[in-house]
C-alpha cells in the first residue's frame, strides 16, 4: 500500500513504501530506529494477544509519516529529537514563534 499525498514529496525525492522494512529503512536518525523496534516489538506483542490487526496498521501508518518526514528532511528530524532531549532535560530552548501567532496566522480561531 503506497498511497501517499501527491503534494507531500520534494521534487526528486521518492517517499517510502508503506510497509515495514521500507519504513525502517528511511528511518535516518538513530532515535527513530529505536523508537521504531520497541515500539514495532511492542504493538506485535499486542496483536498476538488481541488477534485485531488494526493496532498494527495504526503503527504502520503513524510511522510511515514519520518515514516520509526523515526522507523529505532527514536534518529537521535531528534538530527535533535534539530540541526533545533538550526539553526532558530541562534544559533552555528557544521559544521560535508562540503557538498562537503561527494558527493565528493560519486562520484558526482558538
Amino acid at each position: 500500500m503506497t498511497a501517499q499525498p501527491p503534494d507531500f514529496a520534494p521534487i526528486g525525492v521518492s517517499m517510502p513504501e508503506k510497509n515495514l522494512r521500507a519504513i525502517r529503512a528511511a528511518l535516518v536518525v538513530p532515535q527513530d530506529r529505536a523508537a521504531f523496534d520497541s515500539g514495532l516489538k511492542a504493538v506485535l506483542d499486542e496483536v498476538r494477544v488481541s488477534l485485531d490487526l488494526s493496532a498494527l496498521n495504526d503503527f504502520v501508518h503513524r510511522w510511515w509519516i514519520s518515514a516520509c518526514d526523515s526522507v523529505k528532511d532527514p536534518e529537521g528530524r535531528r534538530r527535533m529529537h535534539v530540541k526533545a532531549e533538550q526539553v526532558l532535560a530541562g534544559e533552555p530552548t528557544s521559544s521560535g514563534r508562540p503557538w498562537r501567532d503561527v494558527l493565528a496566522a493560519r486562520g484558526v480561531e482558538l
